[in-house]
């Protein structure tokens, strides 16, 4: 089973965007509401994690001592237990011929030289 992490809102930056940090790891992100979302990583932390973060009062003494915990938050959400979350393929370096094509062009995909 996947780890859950909370995150907790930090504030809204004068652009209009949310940003989010991560108590456990150190993720940071920006956020950016509707009609127009946008999601900005600025620090991965622990990209294996799942990250799960909610705006609301906080839960009162009666909420039993599992309330605020990460688990709870993502179970209530229906985010919990995670198993797998789907990442994108990392992209595929460049072949021999690839690399001959790029320098021909005046791109040193290795960053020595660049044109």
């Amino acid at each position: 089973m996947r780890v859950i992490h909370e995150m907790k809102f930090v504030a809204r930056l004068a652009s209009g965007v949310d940003e989010w940090s991560c108590p456990t790891c150190g993720r940071r992100v920006t956020l950016r509401r509707l009609p127009e979302p946008e999601l900005t990583v600025l620090d991965p932390g622990d990209d294996s994690a799942v990250h799960v973060g909610v705006i609301e009062p906080a839960a009162g003494a009666d909420a039993g001592p599992a309330a605020g915990t990460a688990s709870a938050t993502a179970e209530k959400y229906g985010l919990g237990p995670v198993q797998n979350v789907p990442r994108p393929p990392s992209p595929p370096a460049p072949n021999t011929a690839d690399r001959r094509w790029l320098a021909e062009i005046g791109i040193d995909w290795d960053g020595d030289a660049a044109a």
